[in-house]
């Protein structure tokens, strides 16, 4: 078997390791959009829906600090948005180098889809697998890398789900 270069260097590689842990999560979290909304969205445009629904219309440098990213990043996931209708660029008729973002009747309707079935069904299985961990922040990395190795967080979503709607 191979060793896991990054699990093994312990601190020296904790960012590396929050990163790889951080994309499994979103991209377990983006297999059950699917499942529980009925259609496909990328879920780093999740949290650019979130912010938008929390804050109203923003600018790409607000939505950038809001989210803690790049604004070149959130430029090029801004134009994805608008390409799948999910949001709508007003150009500010006094600095024309600026464009504040507005969510559309689709937007609109994904949050509402991701508020009521997607957010809270995820919070509940990361939460569960949190709830399992102990020790030092790199114990609980191992515990929870190996409790997603043992079932994936969809898995577990759709068991809880199983299990609510059981009489």
């Amino acid at each position: 078997m191979v060793e896991d270069v990054i699990r093994a260097l312990g601190h020296a590689t904790l960012g590396s390791r929050l990163r790889r842990l951080g994309e499994r999560l979103q991209a377990e979290a983006q297999e059950l959009t699917g499942l529980l909304t009925g259609e496909e969205l990328p879920s780093p445009h999740h949290t650019v829906l979130g912010a938008l629904s929390r804050n109203g219309p923003m600018n790409i440098g607000d939505l950038a600090v809001c989210l803690g990213q790049a604004q070149p990043g959130v430029t090029r996931m801004i134009g994805k948005m608008k390409t799948a209708g999910l949001v709508i660029a007003h150009t500010d008729l006094s600095d024309r180098r600026v464009s504040t973002i507005h969510l559309t009747e689709r937007g609109k309707k994904r949050i509402a889809e991701l508020e009521a079935l997607h957010w809270p069904a995820v919070e509940a299985g990361v939460a569960t697998l949190c709830g399992q961990l102990e020790g030092s922040l790199l114990d609980q990395l191992t515990g929870l890398e190996t409790l997603l190795n043992e079932k994936s967080l969809k898995q577990r979503v759709l068991e809880a789900q199983s299990q609510e709607n059981e009489p």
